[in-house]
Formats: structure tokens, C-alpha cells, sequence
């Protein structure tokens, strides 16, 4: 179900597609963060990639 509402939408947008995945252990972490809180690797994020799809 498409959502309608544009300010909705764009908190679920920013919430979906605007964090970051720790290369080592794939954890999800908040998008300023600078280190995983799972495995405190430090340099090892990468932005999630934003292209949306169908889901599988």
C-alpha cells in the first residue's frame, strides 16, 4: 500500500534508506556514527545503498 501522505513518506524514506551497514559484521548502525556499536571496528561503514526495488 502506497503512502499518500508526503510528510510521511519522507520520514519513511529517511528511516528505511539513510543508515549505514558495518562492512565486518553487517550491522545496521545510525547514519553519523563513525564506528559498528556491534563489533567498535572503526572505519569499516559504507552508506546503505538507496535503489528501491520490488521486494523479494
Amino acid at each position: 500500500m502506497p503512502i499518500a501522505d508526503p510528510d510521511i513518506r519522507a520520514i519513511a524514506m529517511r528511516r528505511r534508506l539513510y543508515y549505514k551497514i558495518c562492512m565486518r559484521c553487517g550491522t545496521r548502525n545510525p547514519w553519523r556514527a563513525t564506528r559498528c556499536r556491534k563489533c567498535r571496528r572503526s572505519d569499516s561503514l559504507r552508506p546503505k545503498k538507496r535503489e528501491l526495488g520490488p521486494k523479494k
